[in-house]
């Protein structure tokens, strides 16, 4: 599917926002760890989620799900054995789930997206879970991965944060099941602790007990829990959110996001900070944020490892700023379903944008008069290049043309749709 993306100078109106795709993963797998019967209201929608939920009943959950909530009976510490896992394009399924099948007895996770989630790096877990009595076969880090579970070990282990929190989100699903303590030492730095906070978050409420040290690299979980069926309640997702929020900023708009809450534990709620130091007009009414957009930006200096799934929005959002923008620490863009620094300054240069890129940076000199465009660009097959492109052809002067857009169902498959609904002048071609 290509999006054609036109100039558009308004965008007005009210949505409401997707089910944060990070909350409604993490409560579904609780969920399935659980041996009683949990409710989850308002989950996402997505690739990522609906493979999330596509393999936990594979694993034996039993799934009932209307509009409003899914009912998950859980499978607790005994999965149903099988041989193989599909989660498509999903990176933190992938990674999460590969914990949970080392209590089974062997599970291939297969290949099905070569060019992308098949070319991601998974060392660092494999590492991990190896000190914990379970064999991995795999292609030097990478997919298709077997692993040999059935009497996974706690113990003391150490992971490397340095790619990827994921992993130790997984490892701290897992460990509360098994017989022995565990300690989880942190190696390295750790990437996205404002994600690993919600990963915590989850864990409390589904009633696991855990020590973690304040600079979340040191954790202690007791063994032999168990998780508690729950009412879980998913809120608005900030990270699709970002895209919204970045294309009324570059727009003169009037726009209102419910489900947004003001106190959420999710990092990327730090892009409201981002506007607002870039000069743009928001506030919360309850769980409503509303923004003022009008065109007038003002570049700055933001630490991407805190909104990482945001940084491109922000990007895109900054191409139209007064002075130069910096967004550093941000390598591990690199590693996500394309590297969304190389790619995706690539593309944004054919735009007509002045861009450049170091190893953990993306610098981004503002042309507030608005980019050329008028060109056909890739989006990699990744949901955040394409949502972030969309916002960088409402202020092109040409429009853009986006290739590959039917990918943004990864994590917002309504993306289009909403966008429309507020004015935006996209026309999609199948």
């Amino acid at each position: 599917m290509k999006a054609i993306v036109k100039p558009t100078e308004k965008l007005s109106g009210e949505i409401n926002s997707l089910s944060s795709k990070n909350y409604t993963t993490r409560y579904l797998l609780a969920a399935a760890l659980s041996e009683g019967t949990s409710t989850i209201y308002y989950p996402a929608h997505s690739e990522d989620s609906d493979a999330m939920r596509r393999c936990i009943h594979d694993l034996g959950a039993e799934l009932q799900e209307d509009n409003e909530k899914i009912v998950i009976t859980g499978f607790g510490k005994s999965p149903k054995p099988v041989k193989e896992l599909n989660v498509g394009n999903a990176g933190a399924v992938l990674r999460f789930l590969m914990s949970t099948a080392t209590l089974c007895p062997e599970v291939t996770f297969v290949n099905t997206y070569p060019t992308s989630l098949g070319k991601r790096p998974h060392d660092d877990l494999i590492k991990a879970l190896e000190q914990m009595n379970v064999k991995v076969a795999h292609q030097s880090g990478k997919l298709p991965i077997t692993i040999y579970g059935g009497n996974p070990k706690g113990g003391k282990i150490q992971v490397s944060g340095q790619v990827s929190s994921q992993f130790l989100s997984s490892l701290l699903f897992l460990t509360p099941l098994l017989e022995e303590d565990s300690e989880i030492v942190v190696l390295d730095d750790l990437k996205s602790k404002v994600v690993v906070g919600q990963t915590l978050d989850v864990l409390r409420q589904a009633g696991i007990q855990f020590e973690v040290s304040e600079d979340f690299m040191f954790y202690k979980i007791p063994g032999n829990q168990k998780y508690v069926p729950k009412k879980y309640v998913v809120e608005g997702d900030y990270p699709g959110s970002a895209a919204i929020l970045a294309a009324a900023a570059v727009t003169n708009s009037n726009v209102s996001m419910l489900r947004l809450m003001e106190n959420s534990k999710q990092g990327e709620k730090a892009a409201v900070d981002v506007l607002k130091k870039m000069g743009v007009h928001l506030n919360y009414e309850g769980s409503t944020l509303q923004i003022h957009g009008n065109q007038k930006l003002i570049a700055g200096e933001f630490n991407g490892d805190h909104f990482t799934d945001a940084v491109l929005a922000m990007v895109a959002a900054a191409v139209f700023a007064e002075g130069t923008s910096r967004f550093y620490d941000v390598e591990n863009l690199r590693y996500k379903e394309c590297d969304r620094i190389t790619d995706f300054c690539n593309e944004l240069k054919k735009a007509g944008a002045n861009v450049e890129e170091k190893q953990s940076e993306i610098i981004v000199h503002g042309q507030p008069n608005g980019v050329e465009g008028g060109v056909e660009i890739n989006a990699h097959f990744d949901h955040r290049v394409i949502m972030a492109l969309t916002v960088v052809g409402l202020r092109s002067k040409k429009g853009l043309i986006i290739n590959d857009a039917e990918h943004v169902a990864k994590s917002y498959p309504q993306f289009f749709e909403h966008i429309q609904s507020l004015g935006a002048n996209v026309e999609l071609i199948k």
